[in-house]
């Protein structure tokens, strides 16, 4: 039964076991379940269970990391199908992602990566060290609707701003919304260099993320011509 199945997905998230959901995705497809489906009623669920888990405490770093390779698993199967399919799931958005300049921190950034990907948003990761103008070059060029940078260290939060004058040098400041995020990160700190937002954990990210596009959706920019 579909309902049955679309349960063991999730338990196989929050179990963190990608043998086990990468098995699940096969079956479902050979069962005629439309791969959306198993996405949206099965998967994301199920990341959004362990987003909440360890937002609780409930669940530590090695546990969501596990999650997020399950998740990972999953996809892989279901995206080869949707792309056999010719079809595509709804994009919630595009996100360029990355620790800033002098950091080689990760972790967070790429569970709020995989979170993202499960919700929706088709997400660049440009990885870590990664200065202000390499965002504002890829923003550009995939068309960002935000912009997401990590950092884990006192010393490299302040590049954080860097990005933010990037952008604005480059004259995407009204285009893209830019939300930061990191272990010393805080709210005071995202409001004093003028990002849209300030996340504290992945599943924070994800709702941040949303919100920020509809904040868009509501007061569109032309592009420049």
């Amino acid at each position: 039964m579909p309902e049955e199945t679309f349960l063991a997905m999730q338990r196989s998230i929050v179990d963190g076991a990608p043998d086990t959901a990468s098995d699940l995705a096969q079956q479902a497809l050979a069962a005629g379940i439309a791969p959306l489906e198993a996405i949206n009623l099965g998967y994301v669920p199920g990341m959004h269970a362990v987003g909440e888990q360890f937002a609780r405490g409930q669940m530590f770093l090695p546990d969501m990391m596990a999650s997020a390779e399950a998740m990972r698993a999953a996809m892989a199967v279901l995206d080869l199908e949707l792309k056999k399919l010719g079809a595509e799931r709804p994009m919630a958005g595009i996100v360029v992602l990355g620790t800033t300049k002098g950091d080689i921190h990760e972790i967070g950034k790429i569970l709020v990566g995989t979170l993202l990907s499960a919700h929706g948003f088709r997400v660049h990761d440009l990885g870590v060290d990664v200065s202000g103008e390499k965002f504002a070059a890829q923003a550009r060029e995939l068309h960002a609707d935000i912009v997401g940078v990590s950092a884990l260290l006192t010393t490299t939060m302040r590049n954080q701003r860097g990005v933010v004058e990037a952008l604005e040098k480059a004259g995407l400041r009204s285009q893209v919304k830019i939300m930061v995020g990191g272990a010393p990160v805080t709210r005071r700190w995202a409001e004093e260099i003028g990002a849209d937002g300030y996340a504290k954990d992945a599943m924070t990210a994800v709702a941040l993320a949303r919100s920020l596009m509809e904040q868009m959706a509501q007061h569109p920019v032309a592009e420049p011509a």
